[in-house]
């Protein structure tokens, strides 16, 4: 089934291994020779055989990123592992190896084809991301249970399977089982699955199908529920605002204060005449006073997730603007630039027609002159153009900074508004809280209290000193988790706003390095044609 290597030195995969494989399978004779005498980028190579090789692990694939087609069987690997690099690997043949896991495929999206045939593979999994695939091979290997087969129905492409050789290959139902869960599949073990058997396949497996396909499309529900939330949420993280459209930071609050559990027992002595109308226990009146409070605040943050979320949009329309209008600038210049080369183009055409069909010495270097003023002048058009789109960018630049910096500061300054009033509200439900422990810690010490207290709050009763320094410091933690909100909010969007336009910044000036490089190679390379043919009189 595999290869063992006690007795076999395996090989690992350098570059002089690359290179030699790389030459190998390249252009030959005098195309070869060229080849080797500019060198190998391993980045261009899309066909890559490393089989027969004696490998043991899969490494220093790095550089292959375009490569679509990769042959490692008939080696002694024991892991899948080193191909992250390959995203746009489209072929990958791993049979006759010693792989007992299938793992370290995540980010070969691209892939169509996999061949695992002869291994020691146990399990068909981790091939979650693989929704490309349309021919597989996992034959002669070790998988005994038929419900492998059901993990191949989320790949809706495929086309080719091939299991034979695997102990549950053995078992009666093997092959209707698989026809009859695998719809697709056009051909099984190389053989074509003949539509009437898959039918009555079908019919024998039906009430088990329904039941599989009821379960994937709640699965499938279940998935784009999930991922719909997590979009939602990262929308939410890039305004600044996750969690505050409902009551997590006020639970969050409560659940960091150590005395918040304790002081929600306290009677709310100060409402005694409106409780005794009422009718309610004095710590049922506490918590409407709670309820209340935590109903203010969480509108609060509700407030400043919807003012993030609006705010949030209006920045990136600003934006889309912003990049749409420096992409116009660029390719109208550009434009007008290609307009430029081209009249040159043709005055060169003519020109060297001309110089074609004079004798006359006198007349050529004339005319390569004039060629020559004509290079000068599409240097300085060219130029001429660079430099106005710099200015026509800098301003256009200047100006985006500005609406973004007054954007981000209204935005800065509307939530800590909001945030004020959110530290307004606990202060006012600080004091009422003050009040009410108070006046319970009078009604104590004068044995005048109706209730009975829980023992983790009457503990806080042992004198007004505890009690007060309980609810401060309850205060006071609320507080310090309002505050670390309002700060990561301002810190965030600034440091967005900054690292946006440090980012536009680079992007400019490295646009304008790589066009004015691109003017100088064209004018050297118009300049070059002129002096050879002057050489050439």
């Amino acid at each position: 089934m595999s290869k063992l290597y006690d007795t076999i030195e395996p090989a690992v995969i350098d570059e002089q291994m690359l290179k030699q494989c790389v030459e190998e399978q390249g252009p030959k004779e005098e195309a070869g020779r060229i080849a080797n005498q500019e060198g190998i980028d391993f980045n261009e190579v899309l066909h890559l055989r490393l089989d027969f090789k004696n490998i043991l692990k899969i490494d220093n694939l790095w550089s292959f990123t375009n490569l679509a087609r990769l042959q490692l069987d008939n080696n002694i690997i024991e892991k899948i592992e080193g191909l992250d690099t390959l995203v746009n690997l489209k072929w990958l043949d791993l049979s006759f190896n010693n792989i007992e896991v299938i793992e370290g495929l995540d980010r070969l999206t691209q892939l169509t084809d996999l061949t695992l045939f002869s291994n020691r593979i146990t399990r068909i999994e981790n091939m979650d991301t693989l929704k490309e695939l349309q021919v597989v091979s996992f034959g002669n290997n070790l998988l005994k249970s038929l419900d492998n087969i059901t993990y191949l129905r989320r790949f809706k492409n495929l086309r080719t399977v091939n299991l034979s050789g695997n102990p549950f290959s053995e078992d009666d139902n093997y092959k209707s089982y698989t026809i009859a869960h695998l719809s697709s599949v056009l051909y099984l073990d190389y053989r074509l699955v003949d539509e009437a058997l898959r039918q009555q396949a079908r019919d024998h497996y039906e009430f088990s199908i329904v039941e599989l396909e009821q379960e994937e499309r709640e699965l499938e529900n279940k998935l784009i529920k999930e991922k719909n939330i997590e979009e939602r949420l990262q929308t939410e993280r890039r305004a600044y605002v996750e969690y505050l459209d409902g009551p997590e930071l006020f639970d969050q609050m409560v659940a960091d204060d150590p005395e918040a559990s304790k002081l929600s027992y306290l009677p709310g002595l100060a409402d005694t005449k409106r409780r005794y109308l009422l009718h309610l226990p004095a710590y049922y009146l506490y918590s409407l006073i709670y309820h209340n409070y935590k109903e203010k605040f969480v509108g609060l943050c509700k407030e400043i997730f919807q003012f993030g979320l609006k705010e949030h949009n209006k920045r990136e329309e600003e934006c889309q603007q912003f990049f749409t209008a420096l992409s116009d600038a660029i390719n109208e210049n550009r434009g007008t630039g290609i307009e430029a080369i081209e009249a040159f183009e043709g005055f060169k055409k003519a020109t060297f027609d001309d110089i074609l069909l004079t004798r006359d010495v006198q007349v050529v270097e004339a005319k390569l002159q004039e060629l020559s003023d004509k290079v000068q002048a599409l240097w300085n058009d060219l130029m001429g153009l660079e430099l106005q789109l710099v200015d026509q960018l800098e301003d256009t630049i200047k100006e985006f900074e500005r609406n973004m910096a007054e954007m981000v500061a209204a935005f800065i300054e509307h939530i800590q508004a909001l945030f004020a009033q959110c530290r307004d509200i606990e202060n006012q439900h600080f004091e009422r809280t003050t009040e009410i422990a108070l006046e319970t810690l009078e009604k104590l010490v004068k044995n005048e209290l109706e209730e009975d207290l829980p023992d983790d709050l009457r503990v806080l009763f042992v004198d007004k000193d505890t009690i007060t320094n309980a609810v401060t410091a309850s205060h006071d933690a609320h507080l310090v988790k309002v505050d670390n909100k309002e700060d990561d909010m301002v810190t965030r969007v600034n440091n967005w706003m900054r690292n946006m336009t440090d980012q536009v910044h680079e992007d400019e000036v490295k646009r304008n390095r790589s066009r004015v490089l691109e003017i100088t190679h064209l004018i050297d390379h118009y300049r070059d044609e002129i002096d050879s043919i002057e050489s050439q009189m």
